[in-house]
């Protein structure tokens, strides 16, 4: 009984791995030639993909924020007889003007554009703008100093209060007339 009991569990365990390698087999050949992966792209307004796939392979080319170049062309022609009192004159001018936008619709003024979006220009302006408005605080406070703190220092239990916003009003305003004079002068 133990012998035939050993030889219905050996057919059993063999009947099933010869139905799951009859199954397997049956997946192989059912299937419907080569698979290819699948790729999910991030899309936005601004992203493109080109998907190539044939027998030898595949390519993809993707572009994630690329927005078509903003232009911008504008001419102007101006032909022009003078008539004057010691002679006349022929004016001719011809004048041609191109210009690039980026995507927020600001105009590319040909700089490199870090990370965050500012040209070298808009990095050396915040650099000059910092320095101005350093340099007019410290000369600012130094004339409320020299001026304004002697005039009411002398005030009876406030004179001490006083002087110091003296102090800070200098400051400001000198800060804020040095961050003009220093946008003037580095054309900011």
């Amino acid at each position: 009984m133990a012998n035939s009991t050993f030889k219905l569990c050996a057919l059993s365990i063999g009947g099933v791995i010869a139905f799951a390698h009859i199954g397997a087999l049956g997946h192989l050949i059912r299937s419907k030639g080569p698979q290819y992966p699948v790729i999910n792209f991030p899309a936005g307004n601004y992203s493109s993909y080109k998907v190539e796939a044939g027998k030898e392979g595949y390519s993809i080319e993707y572009r994630a924020n690329d927005p078509a170049i903003l232009e911008s062309q504008k001419s102007l022609s101006l032909d022009k007889e003078k008539r004057g009192l010691f002679g006349g004159g022929n004016e001719s001018r011809r004048e041609w003007r191109r210009d690039q936008y980026t995507m927020d619709g600001t105009r590319n003024l040909g700089g490199a554009v870090d990370g965050e979006g500012k040209s070298a220009k808009d990095i050396e302006c915040i650099v000059a703008d910092a320095g101005a408005r350093s340099q007019g605080a410290m000369a600012g406070t130094s004339i409320a100093a020299g001026v304004g703190v002697p005039a009411v220092i002398g005030i009876p239990y406030v004179g001490w209060l006083a002087a110091g916003w003296v102090s800070l009003l200098g400051g400001r305003l000198g800060s804020a007339a040095g961050s003009t004079v220093g946008s003037v002068f580095n054309d900011c």
